[in-house]
């Protein structure tokens, strides 16, 4: 049987806990990879008056939105703050009701994944190319702003080449 573990995260400065699981390497060894409790039930209420709305915003490519990502499984990027928002670049528009997004984030870690796009409400931000995924429109909140052509074009190739 598994127990919950109290661990301090010191980057975020607030106690979290943790259900550590195994998890075997490519190398064969094992590790033990701690995951954090999420909070599904509250984000499930809020998804329920989401997906009740009946207009959706108009967006185009190349815009910033806030968007409600909501709690998702695993190491799937989530929203954060009682609305379970964070921003995101529409890279592609599929149809009126749904397109194709790149969360944003925060985070300084460097990857190729993970291009800088500049400051996003005050704040330097990374797209993360990994976590691209199709959302309906619903769930886009408030429009921030364009990326510019040229870094839209930079962000447009890597996810190609991601693939």
């Amino acid at each position: 049987m598994e127990s919950s573990v109290l661990q301090q995260d010191p980057r975020r400065g607030f106690v979290d806990y943790f259900l550590p699981y195994l998890c075997t390497r490519p190398d064969g060894r094992s590790v033990t990879i701690p995951h954090m409790k999420k909070d599904f039930d509250g984000w499930n209420d809020l998804k329920k008056r989401t997906h009740e709305l009946r207009e959706a915003p108009f967006y185009h490519t190349r815009e910033i939105w806030w968007c409600a990502l909501g709690v998702n499984v695993g190491f799937e990027q989530d929203g954060s703050g009682e609305e379970y928002r964070r921003p995101v670049l529409i890279l592609k528009g599929l149809s009126a009701k749904t397109c194709l997004v790149i969360p944003l984030t925060t985070s300084t870690k460097q990857h190729p994944l993970r291009p800088s796009i500049g400051n996003v409400d005050g704040k330097e931000a990374h797209a993360l190319i990994s976590q691209m995924r199709v959302i309906d429109t619903k769930r886009l909140v408030h429009k921030v702003g364009y990326l510019k052509q040229h870094m839209f074009n930079d962000i447009r190739k890597a996810a190609r080449g991601m693939l």
